[in-house]
């Protein structure tokens, strides 16, 4: 691992949408919440300094949702770091309703989506949003209303690109009857790979494909386990090698690890400098 005051930049490039060129160890920031990703953090001032630190380090891809908080997280990005450099990608995300700690509810009628697009507009402080994603599929609402009305606002100069999270390929493909997709947000990590048909689609598709959970290692981390012996080898911590296997996955691979702590980010980050030898990165792939 080596030493680099911007060390993101390590992390390699992707143009999400083709012409939004980011850096692809990016952040997320559903941890500067308070407890059950609802109200504001514990610690207002170090959720700011962890916000300002990831952009030191080189992070220009910092992913949020209006439901974080809820609008908790979209504040913080604004009083943290407004006004923004010309190169930050700011990702929020409408569709979840929430009606207290831990419960997620999600809602894709049309008015609705409009009014939180809205809102996160106001809330961040910008006037139109680098990437909106569907945050689910309502499935009480036609995916045609759900994705054609972020159409309609993106026609409007509202939003630059759309995406989804948590979809099937075929979620993907119905979807992009009514806009053009150009990412997605599912679970996937080195112990959970259940998406791995949609990294290929979006692999092949040149689509973004955005890990989130991405930390998870499972049994890997086990003493003696091949995780565990990559990261001494590194001198590394797993979760370090766990970002660094999900970069050497795929080229259209955006890990946006999160935290509420200055020091967890920087090692978070760190993890852009590892780089894994075939045999280490083969052993990771073969040992989940």
């Amino acid at each position: 691992m080596t030493t680099t005051t911007r060390p993101a930049e390590a992390s390699g490039q992707f143009a999400i949408g083709g012409d939004l060129t980011v850096n692809r160890l990016g952040y997320g920031t559903m941890q500067l919440t308070g407890e059950g990703v609802w109200g504001d953090p514990r610690d207002p001032e170090e959720a700011v300094r962890v916000l300002r630190r990831a952009v030191e380090l080189g992070v220009d891809f910092i992913d949020t949702a209006d439901s974080y908080g809820p609008f908790v997280a979209e504040l913080l990005i604004r009083k943290a770091l407004r006004p923004y450099a010309d190169d930050l990608v700011i990702a929020t995300k409408a569709g979840f309703t929430r009606q207290g700690p831990g419960i997620w509810t999600p809602v894709g009628r049309p008015e609705y989506l409009r009014q939180q697009v809205e809102l996160s507009l106001r809330h961040l402080g910008v006037e139109r949003i680098d990437l909106l994603q569907l945050h689910r599929i309502d499935p009480a609402v036609p995916v045609a209303d759900q994705v054609g009305e972020l159409a309609l606002m993106q026609r409007e100069g509202k939003i630059r690109h759309i995406g989804l999270s948590e979809v099937s390929v075929e979620d993907v493909e119905e979807a992009g009857r009514s806009a053009t997709i150009v990412s997605v947000q599912n679970l996937y990590n080195l112990a959970h790979r259940d998406a791995e048909p949609l990294l290929e689609y979006s692999e092949a598709n040149g689509i973004a494909f955005i890990p989130w959970f991405p930390l998870a290692t499972g049994k890997l981390a086990a003493e003696g386990g091949p995780l565990a012996a990559a990261a001494k080898e590194h001198g590394a911590t797993p979760s370090q090698l766990a970002l660094a296997w999900l970069l050497r996955r795929s080229p259209v691979m955006l890990p946006i690890p999160g935290t509420s702590s200055v020091a967890h980010l920087e090692d978070n980050v760190a993890a852009a400098t590892v780089q894994l030898s075939d045999d280490e990165f083969n052993a990771l792939t073969r040992g989940a």
